[in-house]
């Protein structure tokens, strides 16, 4: 998982830390994480498309929120999380 700033801004100030985390999930992955996981809607009774995700955390720490995604690539998946904030 690479850890990358949501405000780029943010990079320079020696205090701050990266905020957010992303990552690729396959299917099989996801099927290995069990229908208890964050990788199965019981709405849908599915497991969720595999892809790039990404979400809130910052470094050693759970993260503040679900998985946002599936995306195509890697830069869509930071892009749109800099939109976000």
């Amino acid at each position: 998982m690479a850890q990358f700033y949501s405000d780029p801004a943010r990079e320079p100030i020696d205090t701050a830390l990266p905020d957010a985390e992303v990552f690729y999930r396959s299917a099989k992955e996801m099927r290995s994480f069990g229908k208890d996981s964050v990788w199965y809607n019981p709405d849908d009774r599915a497991y969720l498309q595999p892809g790039w995700y990404y979400w809130y955390c910052f470094p050693g720490c759970l993260p503040d929120s679900d998985p946002m995604g599936p995306f195509a690539t890697e830069a869509e998946a930071i892009e749109d999380a800099r939109d976000q904030d």
